[in-house]
């Protein structure tokens, strides 16, 4: 992991490379009124970091990188599978009223919905909500009355990263999305749900990044 925190004297040394570029870790040493020794785990870090790029019998680079780029490219190279949750999942035959029970027992916004093994569809709770507050009778409506279908369920594949997965939830305001992968079961062709990601799950991300944990 890359540690965004730079230090005062690494934000020193990058300032010097900038201005003398190139220049020797010795140059740089005495500019600081280091020694070598002093300032080479801070060499280092900036060279692994690909902030500064080091040349053999030449000296020290600035690639013109910032820190913040390396934030936003650790995002990019993450997979949702890196960060995925477990799904919640239940049968289109479920009642209303017993998916409610699971939501709110599994502390969730959405769940999914399945036909023999397949995503078909999903219900928030505002769905929930909305037909709670509409006098259906919640104990013997069935799911799959009042789900959202496929094809109109926005998905992520296992190899999209979290800020593909990022971009999704706020383009389309939704609490969380299910990672699929497809298949064919029982000679059908369709998804089956291997994880979530959520609003929660990237802002982890996000924390952990800053924490350098």
């Amino acid at each position: 992991m890359i540690d965004i925190q730079l230090s005062e004297r690494q934000e020193k040394i990058i300032d010097i490379v900038k201005a003398s570029q190139p220049i020797t870790s010795e140059e740089i040493a005495k500019k600081l009124k280091f020694t070598r020794a002093t300032i080479r785990p801070d060499l280092a870090i900036l060279t692994m970091s690909g902030i500064l790029d080091a040349r053999p019998k030449v000296g020290y680079f600035y690639s013109g990188k910032e820190a913040f780029s390396f934030f936003s490219e650790q995002i990019k190279s993450m997979s949702v599978s890196d960060i995925k949750s477990v799904p919640i999942i239940v049968d289109e035959q479920t009642t209303v009223y017993d998916a409610i029970v699971t939501l709110f027992l599994e502390d969730v916004g959405s769940v999914y919905v399945t036909s023999d093994g397949l995503l078909t569809g999903v219900v928030s709770r505002k769905d929930f909500l909305k037909n709670a507050i509409g006098g259906m009778d919640l104990n013997k409506i069935p799911l799959g009355v009042i789900m959202s279908r496929m094809p109109n369920i926005i998905t992520l594949s296992p190899e999209e990263s979290v800020l593909d997965a990022a971009t999704k939830i706020i383009e389309h305001q939704v609490d969380s999305l299910p990672i699929v992968e497809e298949i064919k079961l029982n000679n059908k062709s369709g998804y089956k749900i291997i994880g979530r990601v959520s609003k929660t799950n990237i802002v982890r991300v996000f924390v952990d990044l800053c924490n350098n944990s």
